[in-house]
């Protein structure tokens, strides 16, 4: 099947679309990645919504811009969106619900495909956190390696998953990804900018130990796994309890803050290597701070294993899409804390009948990336 993974990150600094060709052969599942690209977030929605007049404008016109995204990637036998995570309500270790928006309506409407989409919200009504879902991903994808090999993606949260032989893999969110540093640019700028491209600010900056020692005591990063963040916890908010410095300095210190989480974490599972993707690879400051806080733990994009850094999130979505459409549980229960595995997300019918396949009944536990059929 060729099938379109959709899907905007936390940090809402674009969507990310995938391409791939997918195939089940007994046990294993191959991915070809065709294209990926990512395109502008509509500006008029850059802030969250507020009452429900606006979830509903919010929800309607992203699927709209998702449509007309999926559109251009034509044609395929299937879409899949992760969509736009608003809200992750986290309590007590216990996640009560989480809501993702982009109503799948509009894109089936737009493209007459079949679209695949809600997805976490099942693992969460089954105990689990609904997050990383990557973790689905990582561990057909690393089976087999030496070690305890560690994919890491670092967005506006950064997670990790721990693919072990023999052994269940662990997931789960570390902390900010780049969530921290965005808020303050944004602050910075008056909202004209969202990120510190390239790492520009950081670069000028130096690391403050006395407010990276307070942002470290934060009680999140000892708490046991399974669990998950997001930007209701790491936002700008968060940052005025802790002492006013220049930004450039605040922009370094959080840099670290992000490595050193996700370095502790690495350690803590005994990594031996460590596959990283995600828009946080993109600033040179966060990737040098990553790469001496892991040191001698050697960091590997994950290009070298054949998925691009900024489309693996979207290539995801089209894993979990396949899977469901043919019948394959798309979570990982070790890494979600789901009460075990479960289809996953809700499916809105293209412009013909809606017809699935049989269901495969053979346990998939390997993904193999086949060789790009163009450039991405």
């Amino acid at each position: 099947m060729r099938v379109i993974g959709l899907i905007s990150g936390t940090s809402m600094d674009g969507i990310d679309v995938a391409v791939a060709d997918l195939s089940i052969h007994g046990d294993v599942v191959e991915l070809v990645p065709v294209q990926c690209a990512e395109h502008p977030f509509p500006k008029d929605l850059l802030e969250k919504p507020r009452d429900l007049a606006e979830v509903c404008a919010f929800d309607t016109s992203l699927g709209q811009a998702f449509g007309e995204v999926a559109a251009g990637y034509l044609p395929a036998d299937l879409i899949s969106s992760l969509g736009q995570t608003v809200h992750h309500e986290v309590q007590d270790g216990e996640c009560l619900g989480t809501l993702q928006l982009g109503q799948p309506a509009w894109i089936a409407e737009r493209t007459g495909v079949p679209v695949i989409a809600d997805l976490r919200v099942r693992d969460v009504a089954a105990g689990g956190h609904g997050a990383p879902l990557a973790s689905t991903l990582d561990a057909l994808w690393l089976a087999g390696m030496d070690g305890n090999a560690v994919a890491l993606n670092i967005g506006g949260i950064a997670n990790i998953t721990v693919v072990t032989p023999g052994s269940a893999p662990v997931a789960y969110d570390t902390g900010p990804g780049n969530a921290l540093m965005d808020a303050v640019m944004e602050v910075l700028s008056n909202g004209e900018r969202r990120q510190d491209t390239n790492g520009e600010f950081a670069r000028r900056g130096t690391v403050r130990e006395d407010v990276l020692k307070k942002l470290l005591a934060d009680p999140y990063y000892a708490k046991p796994w399974p669990k998950s963040t997001g930007k209701e916890h790491f936002n700008a908010e968060y940052l005025r309890g802790f002492p006013t410095v220049q930004a450039e300095d605040m922009l370094r210190t959080l840099a670290e803050l992000t490595a050193r989480t996700i370095a502790d974490a690495c350690r803590a599972h005994d990594a031996s290597t460590v596959v990283a993707s995600g828009g946080g690879m993109r600033n040179p400051v966060l990737v040098e701070a990553l790469t001496k806080a892991l040191d001698p733990i050697p960091l590997r994009i994950s290009d070298s294993l054949g998925l691009p850094r900024d489309g693996k999130e979207a290539y995801l979505a089209a894993l979990l899409g396949f899977l469901t459409w043919h019948g394959v549980p798309g979570n990982t229960p070790s890494a979600t804390g789901a009460s075990g595995p479960r289809l996953l997300g809700s499916i809105t019918p293209g412009s013909g009948p809606l017809r699935l396949p049989e269901p495969v009944t053979t346990a998939v536990t390997k993904l193999e990336v086949g060789e790009p059929k163009c450039a991405h």
